[in-house]
């Protein structure tokens, strides 16, 4: 009988001594976000600083812009206004973004629209919190080539509007043009509403944002307004190319604005 419980404790303390080994050992998991391919990733986050559920899809976008900083994801995040009527009203909301939210539904095959929602190259949608169905999106959005490509240049800025170049190739019929200016980050401190209290940190906000067909044209310029508020270290223009019967993203870009000297 001693021999046998000399021989399970040096056999308990040889597990132990090995779990303990690989425990120290281990290291985090890190997300391989480097894919092979030529595509892309549209991500539009339809977020709202009166809804409590709102934050987390707000700090996933910003992680996810971190990790994939150099690759072609774009991240717009636009603001919606129905919930304005419950108590806090978004400074950043816009009927216009709630109305493309809607015009989703309608592609999309949706019985109604909520926050945090995000739609993925204008062919996949789901709760803007679900980080593991965002990672497959854009891995598989990266994977596959892109149909039509866009180029920008030429991205001045003056006193009350922007213009910019664009050439396009590959854009289908019924497609459009789509141009957003974006403020890349901003802090609010919300007074009122489901997220009172709060100070909430945004990226990627749509500003301004407005559509021209493309059809056969090929390239051209473009003008934007500009708000009040705006600073070309912290702005961008993203560019995309949208089937109108079909609501896929087909192509996409985006240009800095260049320093201020």
């Amino acid at each position: 009988m001693r021999t046998i419980k000399i021989f399970i404790l040096s056999l308990f303390i040889a597990v132990i001594s090995f779990s303990t080994s690989a425990f120290i050992n281990a290291k985090p998991t890190k997300h391989n976000n480097t894919v092979a391919g030529k595509g892309f990733a549209v991500i539009e986050l339809f977020t709202s600083e009166g809804c409590s559920s709102c934050p987390p899809a707000d700090e996933l976008v910003a992680k996810i812009q971190k990790e994939y900083k150099d690759q072609p994801v774009y991240i717009l995040a636009f603001h919606v206004d129905y919930w304005n009527r419950l108590g806090w009203k978004d400074g950043f909301s816009n009927a216009a973004y709630s109305a493309r939210q809607n015009a989703y539904a309608q592609y999309l095959h949706l019985s109604q629209v909520y926050t945090p929602q995000i739609v993925v190259n204008g062919k996949k949608e789901f709760v803007g919190s679900e980080e593991g169905t965002l990672r497959n999106a854009i891995k598989s959005g990266l994977q596959k080539p892109s149909s039509a490509q866009i180029t920008l240049s030429d991205l001045k800025a003056g006193p009350n509007k922007a213009t910019i170049h664009y050439q396009t190739d590959g854009n289908a019929a019924n497609s459009v043009l789509l141009l957003a200016l974006v403020e890349k980050a901003a802090r609010t401190s919300v007074k009122a509403g489901e997220n009172s209290g709060r100070n909430l940190s945004h990226v990627q906000i749509i500003r301004q944002f407005q559509s021209s067909a493309l059809n056969d044209k090929k390239t051209g310029t473009e003008s934007i307004a500009l708000p009040k508020d705006f600073n070309s270290q912290n702005w961008e223009v993203i560019a995309l190319i949208q089937n109108t019967q079909t609501g896929e993203i087909t192509g996409a870009a985006k240009q800095d604005f260049p320093s201020a000297s």
